[in-house]
């Protein structure tokens, strides 16, 4: 080693051990001037004997020092790469602009520190301008709502098929999911589709906008999805039927019995009882439970009488009974009860009629519900 290598070890080693804020300034100054220049000031040698002092002591100086030294460290495409994952796997301050913006991370170094680091550590790495499919898939297992949801609304991160199937289920019961999984443009129209069931009426419409979905086939959908759900379902449904067809006979099917029934968690009955009082047959009743925003149950309960306080117990019941997220919905109770509102008698009637011989169930809530909205193309 020659003697200008040996003073400027020595200086860097006085200045890492000088605890003055000036001292550390230099510290900062002295390798950006050395270690970033844009011209081969240090050998590769140096430059290696260099990165071995700084990982040594980059974590004797303070927060500040570290992270300036990260931030441009983070610009640099040719930054040692021993010492961009010391300060990667540095608190959070530090480690940021590497977990953000660093092109020398690799796969496996970004997973490690999403399964060893902090929360803040995966929101980071979540942001990065460029996600793989296997650190997408380590930071969906965290599990975290928060990360995920990050994750979700970078639209340059890679998401597997199976993990976005995944995601698609989760976001049954993870309504965080719903808007930044639907306004990715990876996912695709089968997808959308499924996710129509469950998600709000604002997100429905997004659906049919962007994806040009027909109303009608989506009806095609939802009786099949029924099917699937009924098929093997409650035990209990034939003699459901038969109570409630004995109770119409005595004509002792009213309202208050029913809300009663739902109280009660008597899923099966209620469906029963509600289609006996309404006109409906029992699968399109059935139809209305599973539909996410309850509009059909808001012209169903118009049409045939049933007054807005009972419905609003209806709504709720019906949602909690198939295990949705009821502060959610309670949320959603001006919006449904608005339409309940906005509903005409005659015109709930006459749609109730139609569904009594012909369950076109969805075309005929579109239709109520956007009147001003453009035919559907077939």
């Amino acid at each position: 080693m020659s003697k200008v290598e040996r003073d400027d070890l020595e200086y860097l080693f006085d200045l890492a051990r000088d605890k003055t804020v000036a001292g550390r300034r230099m510290l900062v100054a002295t390798i950006g001037d050395l270690f970033f220049s844009q011209h081969d000031v240090l050998s590769d040698r140096e430059r290696s004997l260099m990165t071995e002092i700084l990982r040594q002591l980059i974590h004797d100086v303070e927060v500040s020092v570290r992270r300036a030294l990260a931030e441009r460290l983070s610009e640099q495409p040719r930054a040692p790469h021993d010492l961009v994952i010391a300060l990667a796997n540095d608190d959070i301050e530090v480690a940021h602009p590497l977990l953000v913006n660093s092109d020398v991370l690799q796969d496996l170094e970004l997973i490690e520190i999403i399964r060893n680091r902090t929360l803040e550590h995966q929101l980071a790495i979540g942001i990065r301008k460029s996600v793989s499919e296997e650190v997408s898939e380590a930071l969906i297992a965290t599990d975290s709502v928060d990360v995920i949801k990050t994750l979700l609304e970078n639209h340059n991160a890679k998401i597997s098929q199976r993990t976005m199937e995944y995601l698609v289920e989760q976001s049954q019961r993870v309504d965080t999911y719903q808007n930044p999984l639907l306004r990715r443009p990876d996912l695709d129209t089968t997808l959308a589709k499924r996710m129509y069931w469950w998600v709000s009426a604002a997100l429905r419409t997004y659906i049919l906008d962007r994806y040009e979905i027909d109303p009608g086939e989506l009806d095609e959908t939802m009786e099949s999805t029924v099917k699937a759900l009924t098929e093997n379902g409650d035990d209990h449904r034939p003699k459901a039927v038969e109570l409630a067809d004995e109770l119409a006979e005595r004509q002792e099917i009213t309202p208050a019995l029913i809300v009663k029934t739902l109280r009660e968690g008597e899923v099966a009955l209620f469906a029963a009882l509600f289609g006996k009082y309404t006109g409906i047959r029992l699968q399109l009743v059935q139809r209305m439970l599973f539909e996410p925003g309850g509009e059909g149950l808001a012209i169903a309960c118009k049409g045939s009488g049933i007054d807005k306080s009972t419905f609003a117990s209806i709504y709720v019941l019906t949602r909690k009974a198939r295990g949705r997220d009821t502060v959610n919905h309670l949320a959603d109770m001006a919006g449904i009860l608005g339409l309940y509102d906005r509903i005409k008698d005659d015109a709930a009637g006459m749609l109730l009629k139609k569904w009594q011989r012909d369950p076109n169930f969805l075309r005929a809530i579109w239709q109520i519900e956007q009147p001003q909205r453009a035919p559907t193309r077939h």
